[in-house]
């Protein structure tokens, strides 16, 4: 499979990232000795150093941690995208993980910190399915746009 989509370099998949990657399922890394769940997915466990490792499908929802707008593009082939949101997402039902991902489907003023998100996925190449976030309950026109200062 090429690793590339028009200009853009798509991620090596291999026997860490896989699920992640091509499932179609939200899916990180669980220690099976101690139960821990981390993401980016890892040959041994941060939490107690163990190797005997496999993976969990979580719900699909989170909250969003941060987030940052993108205003100009980084290569010509984004150009119709920007703005967009890159938001780091704590995922429901794995304690201390966080990913990084897209807000898709709303405009940069609807996005706020502590809101909760879906995941979506974006299809890339043969069987590429890379999550995306969407807001759960978007916030209705302007009322998410910040006012100016001493308005």
């Amino acid at each position: 499979m090429s690793r590339y989509l028009g200009d853009f370099i798509l991620p090596e998949i291999d026997r860490l990232n896989e699920p992640w990657f091509t499932s179609g399922k939200l899916m990180v890394q669980v220690c099976n000795d101690c139960g821990n769940t981390q993401h980016p997915p890892d040959d041994v466990c941060y939490g107690c150093g163990s190797f005997s490792m496999g993976f969990q499908e979580l719900a699909g929802t989170g909250i969003v941690e941060s987030a940052v707008t993108v205003w100009h593009a980084a290569h010509p082939d984004l150009a119709d995208r920007v703005p967009y949101v890159v938001a780091i997402v704590s995922m429901d039902g794995a304690p201390g993980c966080n990913a990084i991902g897209n807000i898709v489907n709303a405009r940069p003023d609807q996005v706020e910190i502590g809101q909760k998100v879906n995941v979506v996925y974006e299809h890339a190449g043969e069987n590429l399915q890379i999550p995306q976030w969407e807001l759960s309950e978007p916030t209705p026109p302007n009322e998410g746009a910040r006012k100016p200062a001493g308005a």
